[in-house]
């Protein structure tokens, strides 16, 4: 047992005896930390707009639900150009008022049974960053589980009701999480102190802090300067919001939240022109070097609304609403089992394994799109102009004397794209095929086809 370790269990020990008599508990301080630095600091972690991330339900990703079960796919995970990996909450889930969600923490110390231990989270992060590829956690903030040791031992940390009774998190039907006080500078700082465990005692990159409107901004300042002190690191800090105040705090993304609610908008009938404008808005004032991160699909949506295929009208649908999130601009996020292709909700409150043998040519599809985006800084890093259509989504990336141009047909019918002037009679490369392209004035597109092509 490390040093650490053995200050965490003493800890728990005397927060444990604390509770026991007839007196109520004393607040007890956080443990003083001697964390050791695990392996060497990622020296890859990628400028924030070359980012593309995959977000990993640890009990849909493996029939084994567990870490081991991620470093096995890492090659896969390489395959389709992801180089941030993020975990879904590992810790040990909360047992009072439980549904089994992993956003109920009892433990920020530890990673619950069902996914591994310290060695095998430190030996994913290892092999990781063996293939270029940072590696960030779900961090919890907002609130903790019922039974965890803070409930018993320090009252005063959570958000108490008029009678004394600690609550749940405030306009929400979260029953089964406690509210944490963040006017409490002693929780705030054993908050801080098991994020740099994980940065330390793990070597992992980053986080992406959940629900992060619902805590102060203050506290995220204060959070993010402090690791931002943890030496030879950059960090990887994205935000579950929309507050333009987390740029403030120090984050690098923000969520795109309008941007996916249009572009299934646009699927079920609305004018394509709506995309861009969106877009436009939710990038309008966007702090230098900062990004939305964008998709069509993750954890929330997969498991409570609906997969892809099923909200975008099936393979070419999906592929193309895709296309739409991934080139546009931001940063692209993929979720657990989104390129085979998957049918039905994926569940992270239970057990639900992908088939990974299922729909080989639609996860090919999404290789070969992600392919050009990695390889292309025009699509990355271009300045954006968008044609307006109602029904194709048409937009051109220009970065120096390369040009990518996109076209989407988010229809389920035969769609011609009347082009612009200055695109008529003008000779490009299918970024998919290699093949020459001559542009004359329209554009054939096949029900819910994209054509990406390139100078």
């Amino acid at each position: 047992m490390n040093k650490s370790v053995q200050l965490t269990w003493l800890w728990c020990v005397c927060m444990a005896l604390s509770a026991c008599g007839d007196e109520a508990p004393t607040p007890i301080d956080p443990p003083v930390t001697g964390y050791q630095q695990y392996g060497t600091p990622f020296s890859g972690v990628p400028a924030v707009e070359d980012m593309v991330m995959y977000e990993v339900n640890l009990r849909g990703f493996s029939s084994g639900g567990n870490l081991q079960g991620v470093i096995s796919r890492l090659d896969a995970l390489k395959k389709l150009g992801v180089n941030v990996i993020w975990l879904m909450p590992i810790h040990p889930i909360g047992t009072v008022n439980s549904v089994n969600s992993p956003y109920a923490v009892r433990d920020y110390k530890a990673i619950g049974a069902e996914y591994g231990t310290l060695s095998d989270l430190r030996a994913l992060t290892d092999q990781a960053h063996a293939r270029g590829m940072a590696v960030i956690m779900d961090w919890v903030a907002n609130h903790t589980a019922w039974d965890h040791p803070w409930t018993v031992a320090n009252k005063s940390w959570y958000t108490q009701d008029a009678a004394g009774a600690i609550t749940h998190p405030a306009g929400t039907n979260w029953m089964d999480v406690a509210d944490l006080n963040f006017d409490n500078p002693q929780m705030r700082a054993a908050m801080i102190d098991a994020m740099r465990y994980w940065m330390l005692e793990a070597n992992v990159d980053g986080y992406r802090c959940d629900y992060a409107d619902g805590v102060p901004v203050d506290f995220w300042t204060e959070a993010l300067a402090t690791l931002d002190t943890l030496p030879d690191r950059q960090g990887i800090w994205l935000a579950e919001g929309g507050r333009r105040d987390h740029f403030t705090a120090g984050f690098d993304m923000i969520y795109a939240w309008d941007y996916y609610d249009r572009l299934k908008r646009i699927y079920a009938g609305e004018p394509a022109t709506s995309l861009y404008a969106t877009h436009v808005t939710e990038y309008s004032s966007l702090p230098s070097g900062k990004h939305r991160l964008r998709y069509t699909t993750n954890h929330d949506q997969s498991a409570w609304e609906n997969t892809p295929m099923v909200l975008f009208n099936g393979k070419a649908g999906a592929l193309g609403a895709s296309v739409c999130a991934v080139f546009m601009e931001g940063v692209p996020l993929f979720y657990t089992g989104q390129e085979t292709g998957r049918v039905s909700t994926l569940p992270f409150f239970s057990n639900s394994p992908v088939n990974w043998d299922e729909n080989p040519d639609m996860q090919a599809a999404y290789a070969a799109m992600m392919a050009v985006y990695t390889r292309s800084d025009a699509a990355r890093k271009g300045t954006l102009a968008s044609y307006a259509d109602s029904d194709v989504v048409c937009f051109e990336k220009t970065l120096g004397t390369s040009r990518l141009l996109v076209m989407v047909n988010v229809r389920n019918t035969d769609q011609t794209l009347v082009l612009p002037a200055f695109l008529r009679n003008t000779t490009w490369t299918d970024a998919l095929t290699g093949s020459a392209v001559t542009l004359e004035t329209s554009v054939p597109l096949a029900p819910y086809q994209y054509l990406m092509l390139e100078k």
